[in-house]
């Protein structure tokens, strides 16, 4: 985990590329690994969550505001949502910076501080940075050690969600094992453990019921569900490891 400050500097020249890619993407071209999602689709999440944690920011929720609750009006035309997005990217940005990483807030994950949202929101936006690229049919580079900070940060929050965090205890106690991601060119090893007792992650290497080998960056779309496991070196119970990856897709 970085500091707070650098969060904010990374999430700045992601935006810049998450709007440039969907400029370069037709409206209705299919998202690779987001469901029935379109470019529209996509544009829209990403400028209502951006709006709606800037609201989270600005006003040091204490408890979860409503999307409901921040106003949003959509661009009446494709060529517009660029610049949509870019408005509602740097007000969060500029939120971001005005406050310090230790302040409390509310967040939907394990650390209620300020630091959360500068975390969550750079990996939310690079994620769907390459969403973006892919849809509009731009070969994604990810960062292998932004990716091995996503993976982490996935695994941390995972068991948070409203609808996942559910999903990740009914996995649990459908039953004990033990999944092993291990990226093959960067230094991340994880260790994802399921029981009846709860859920718990580490770091590490170990043998587990089931393991996934691959690059960072395909290990990280296959954690973030943007990638099914087929492809990629799997050893041991896949039964499991769809079990797994049912239960934490967000």
């Amino acid at each position: 985990m970085m500091d707070h400050r650098v969060y904010c500097d990374l999430l700045e020249p992601e935006l810049v590329r998450l709007t440039a890619a969907l400029g370069a993407a037709e409206p209705g071209a299919s998202v690779p690994g987001c469901d029935d999602w379109t470019a529209l689709d996509l544009a829209q999440h990403v400028g209502v969550v951006h709006r709606w944690a800037t609201r989270v920011v600005q006003t040091a929720a204490t408890d979860r505001i409503p999307f409901r609750e921040v106003p949003v009006e959509y661009p009446a035309h494709w060529a517009d949502y660029p610049g949509w997005l870019a408005e509602g990217g740097l007000a969060l940005l500029v939120a971001l910076r005005a406050v310090p990483g230790d302040a409390p807030v509310w967040a939907w994950g394990r650390d209620q501080h300020m630091r959360f949202w500068s975390r969550r929101q750079f990996h939310e936006t690079m994620a769907h940075r390459v969403d973006a690229e892919r849809a509009a049919g731009i070969p994604p580079v990810i960062d292998p050690i932004h990716s091995v900070d996503a993976i982490d940060e996935f695994l941390e929050n995972i068991s948070y969600g409203r609808n996942s965090g559910p999903a990740v205890a009914a996995a649990g106690e459908a039953g004990p094992g033990t999944v092993h991601l291990h990226a093959t060119d960067a230094d991340g090893e994880w260790m994802i453990l399921l029981g009846r007792d709860g859920y718990r992650w580490e770091r590490g290497h170990g043998k587990g019921d089931v393991a996934v080998r691959a690059p960072i960056a395909d290990l990280l779309l296959f954690t973030l569900g943007r990638r099914e496991a087929e492809g990629l070196e799997t050893f041991g119970d896949l039964d499991l490891l769809a079990r797994w990856t049912r239960a934490s897709r967000f």
